[in-house]
């Protein structure tokens, strides 16, 4: 059974769809895509377990809070989801890019909430200059233009490698169509909020207590499997995973890799902290 519903936040009212039993799943999506980025994973992932699917502000049917946000109150918005749907046992968390950074503030500020974590295509540190001033064009031009042909290429040859653009003309189309949709005045606000001010998180992932899993994609520019090594042995519990031809949108660039890579983590993670 799916369940439907808008839950009031500190960042606004969140669209969230709950569906299936088990033990509970939170899945955020990654920034300029809505939940629907998860579309070729939830089966396979919603197996015995009950996926509570969030949409972040300014994305898909979700409001906006009309005033910038941080990471830290996306995750604070994520305890009061659970909060308002009665799940009071610990959540294993799975974050594809902005959902990963909400993740890993969410694992250490409400540890006791949080059983496991995985990050997809989730660089920990800051924008560097050049993606600042990648980020900062795009932002210009959409407020001018909108979604225009020039500014969707240039979000889905961010988001998407190579091969997925070749070879997967569904996932551009998906990427592109989540990004027309998008309310322009929101959407922008979320990526300013969230991208260019996104906080170094390096700092924190020594205090990630749970078993933790960074996945990236071999194409990932942003993010490189040596950073995504190099971060996993900062952690207590932390490993790390590549998927060969991915990029951001690795659930849904490489949605068989990713259900597999994902289930075995649980396979192995969970006994340790029953």
């Amino acid at each position: 059974m799916t369940r439907m519903q808008k839950i009031s936040t500190e960042v606004g009212p969140l669209a969230v769809r709950v569906h299936g039993e088990g033990r509970p799943v939170v899945l955020w999506h990654s920034l300029f895509v809505d939940e629907r980025s998860w579309s070729r994973v939830e089966d396979a992932l919603g197996v015995d377990r009950r996926l509570v699917v969030v949409t972040g502000p300014g994305h898909g049917a979700s409001g906006d809070p009309g005033r910038r946000y941080t990471t830290g109150e996306c995750a604070a918005a994520a305890v009061t989801v659970l909060d308002a749907l009665g799940v009071d046992e610990p959540v294993d968390w799975v974050g594809n890019a902005w959902g990963g950074h909400v993740g890993i503030v969410f694992a250490t500020d409400a540890a006791s909430r949080c059983r496991t974590l995985v990050t997809l295509g989730t660089p920990v540190q800051a924008l560097n200059r050049p993606e600042r001033a990648r980020t900062l064009f795009l932002l210009a031009a959409y407020r001018t233009l909108g979604a225009a042909g020039f500014i969707r290429s240039g979000v889905t040859n961010v988001l998407l490698s190579a091969a997925t653009r070749e070879r997967d003309p569904e996932a551009v189309a998906l990427v592109e169509d989540c990004f027309v949709r998008a309310d322009r005045a929101a959407l922008r606000n979320a990526v300013v909020s969230i991208s260019l001010h996104r906080p170094d998180l390096t700092e924190r992932l020594p205090r990630v207590s749970v078993p933790t899993l960074f996945v990236t994609g071999s194409d990932h520019k942003g993010w490189t499997p040596e950073q995504a090594r190099a971060a996993s042995l900062l952690l207590p519990d932390g490993s790390c995973a590549v998927v060969d031809g991915a990029a951001y949108l690795v659930p849904l660039e490489a949605p068989a890799e990713t259900t597999d890579l994902v289930r075995r983590f649980w396979a192995a993670a969970v006994p340790r902290r029953t």
